[in-house]
Order: structure tokens, then C-alpha cells, then sequence
């Protein structure tokens, strides 16, 4: 893999605790990441897959939830994730109109894996979500097929490029190039040390809005450009978290919602037109699909732990939000349509993050 520049890179060290290994969502064990990127001319869209653990993953479910900051989007399978409290599918994101395509495609994996499925049992939950590439990318042409979809969700590995990559490879984020990010952060508690990782697709805000660790570096940027390329926000942000704390899936979702303050640290208000929405799950407990006539034994942190919780994925969110901005690439897409790089910009202008 080529080596990417980071935000830490530029001397930006985001929150108190530790990243990961790799600061990536993968460094949860068992979490996979697969891209398929489609980037030529009008084309500007891709495929991100997330596979949550490497087992069995109808017949081992993991505690899941959902949290919506504003509904301004369109996902499938959400409904039961939160009725049900469980994943039995990857969490697969894309374009807007291709979430059919990629609905499509789970389902297609997950029979390949589980002939049980409308047979001796019920149906199978496919979990997707999106943002609109339209600015670069000609969504009416419907680009993405199930042999991409199936490609990024067979090609999952632990290490993974973020920026103009997978679902990220049509996206603005502030104004400018937006794209995939992702990183971790360590919890370490009197009865184990814990991980917690973010990926983000980053779709939303206006230039004058970001900030880099408390800096406006949206409106220095701004001041210097020869043109407006500021818009109206009307794009979304997914944020996917993956654990292995043991968590309940209503200790679960009180993470999810604490999402919006790493968001919001890099700018965001969250606005009409912006959809956020956030999937989460936990691998630390398998849930059978089949009942074992016994209970279910569900370890869980006891509530006055949840603030390191608290505290890891808003800053794991607000560095998978930068990450995604500073390895982007510039884009020339539809009809002309260009938005320029954040690395670009800083180099350009000799301006100073760290």
C-alpha cells in the first residue's frame, strides 16, 4: 500500500487517549475494510464494505445499534438493527441511488454463506447506507453493480487506504475533497484495555465551518482562494463504530449519539440538508441465531465506565473526519466539476495546522 499523510502527520494529535495500532477501524479484532473505487471522468463513486467479525456472521450476530443526528438520508435495514438490538450482515456503503444495488448484493453474500436463509429459517437484514456523489459524480448513470459491491466486500483486509477511495471517492467534505477516514482510540479499564474505532464517508459542511483542533483553518482557507467554492450544506456524513467493549445495545447506542461531539469539533452545526447518521456494533458478545435453551449470558460495563467510552468516539470521529480530509485527492468529475485537495490548499498557502 502506498503510504498515505495522516493528521498526525502534520503534527495534529486529536484527544487524551492512545489510537490503535494502525489507528484505523480494523484495529477492533476481527473488523475488515474493502473498497472498490470507480474514479474516471463522470464517474466519481465506489463501494466501502465493513465485515464486523470473521465468523458466521448470520448465526452469529453481534450487538448492534443505530443513532440518527439528522434524518436527512436514506439507509436500509436500519429499522430492525434497532428493534432487534443485533448485526447478521457487513455494513455496506455507497451512492445514494445504488443502495438498492448493494441491498442486492448482501443478500446475494450472505445466501452464498448461509443456506439456511428461506429455508428452514427467515429472511436475511442487509444494512446499507450512503451519500450523494452527484456534484462529481453522474449518479443518474448508476455505475455501481453487484460484482463491485461483492468485490469490495471479498477484498476486506485489515489495512485500507483512506480519501478518494470506496464510497468516499465522489464526497465534499467543507467545501472541498472529501472522501473515507477512519481511527481508533485504546480504553483501558481496571478489568481489560479495549478498543474503539471510527469510519467515517464525509459528505457535508461549508469551508468557513472547518476547524483543525480548535483552528479555523476553513476561513484561512477561504480568504486566500481566487474563487468561491463555499455551498450550501446539503450533503450527509456515515459513521460507523466498532468495539469490543461488552456493551449492551443501549449502553451502545449512548456511544453512538456522543459521535456528534468529535463532528461538530471539526464544524459542522449539523444542518437542514445534512443527513448523520451513525451504526455502531460490538464484538465482544456473539448472539446465536438459534435459541440454545439456556439464557444468554451478556457481560456488560457498569455506567460509570462509559465516559471513557464517551470520550474515545467523539475523538476518534473528529480524526476519521480529518483523515478523511487531508488524504484526499483533487477531483475533476462531471461536467467539469472540481473540488481542489486539503493537503493541496495547506502546501499552497504554507498554512499551518500542527
Amino acid at each position: 500500500m502506498r503510504k498515505q499523510e495522516r493528521i498526525r502527520d502534520h503534527g495534529v494529535n486529536i484527544g487524551e487517549f492512545s489510537p490503535g495500532l494502525n489507528n484505523l477501524i480494523t484495529d477492533v479484532k476481527g473488523v475488515t475494510i474493502g473498497h472498490v473505487t470507480l474514479s474516471n471522468e463522470d464517474m466519481q463513486t465506489g463501494v466501502s464494505a465493513i465485515i464486523p467479525h470473521q465468523g458466521d456472521l448470520f448465526n452469529e450476530k453481534l450487538i448492534a445499534s443505530t443513532y440518527v443526528i439528522n434524518g436527512f438520508g436514506k439507509t436500509m435495514g436500519t429499522i430492525q438493527v434497532e428493534e432487534m438490538g443485533t448485526l447478521e450482515t457487513p455494513i455496506v456503503l455507497t451512492n445514494t441511488l445504488s443502495i438498492g444495488t448493494a441491498a442486492e448484493a448482501v443478500i446475494e453474500y450472505m445466501l452464498e454463506r448461509t443456506p439456511e436463509i428461506g429455508r428452514t429459517t427467515g429472511s436475511v437484514n442487509p444494512v446499507v447506507g450512503e451519500c450523494n456523489d452527484m456534484y462529481l459524480n453522474d449518479i443518474r448513470e448508476r455505475f455501481i453493480n453487484k460484482d463491485h459491491v461483492l468485490t469490495a466486500l471479498n477484498r476486506a483486509s485489515t489495512l485500507f487506504h483512506e480519501g478518494t477511495e470506496g464510497a468516499g471517492t465522489g464526497m465534499l467534505c467543507y467545501s472541498l475533497k472529501g472522501g473515507v477516514g477512519s481511527s481508533s482510540r485504546i480504553i483501558k479499564l481496571a478489568h481489560g484495555t479495549y478498543t474503539l474505532g471510527v469510519y467515517v464517508v464525509t459528505n457535508f459542511g461549508i469551508l468557513r465551518d472547518l476547524k483543525i483542533d480548535g483552528k479555523p483553518i476553513g476561513r484561512q482557507v477561504k480568504e486566500r482562494l481566487q474563487k468561491n467554492i463555499e455551498d450550501k450544506d446539503k450533503g450527509s456524513i456515515m459513521i460507523i463504530v466498532a468495539t469490543d467493549l461488552p456493551l449492551s445495545e443501549r449502553q451502545l447506542n449512548r456511544i453512538l449519539k456522543r459521535s456528534v461531539t468529535g463532528l461538530s469539533r471539526t464544524g459542522s452545526v449539523i444542518t437542514n440538508g445534512s443527513g448523520e447518521i451513525v451504526i455502531g456494533f460490538s464484538t465482544a458478545t456473539k448472539i446465536p441465531h438459534n435459541p440454545t435453551n439456556q439464557l444468554l449470558t451478556i457481560p456488560t460495563l457498569h455506567e460509570d465506565e462509559m465516559d471513557h467510552a464517551f470520550r474515545a468516539v467523539g475523538e476518534a470521529t473528529e480524526e476519521a473526519v480529518l483523515n478523511s480530509l487531508i488524504t484526499a485527492q483533487h477531483v475533476i468529475g462531471r461536467d467539469g466539476h472540481e473540488r481542489p485537495s486539503l493537503a493541496d490548499l495547506l502546501l499552497e498557502y504554507s498554512l499551518n495546522i500542527g
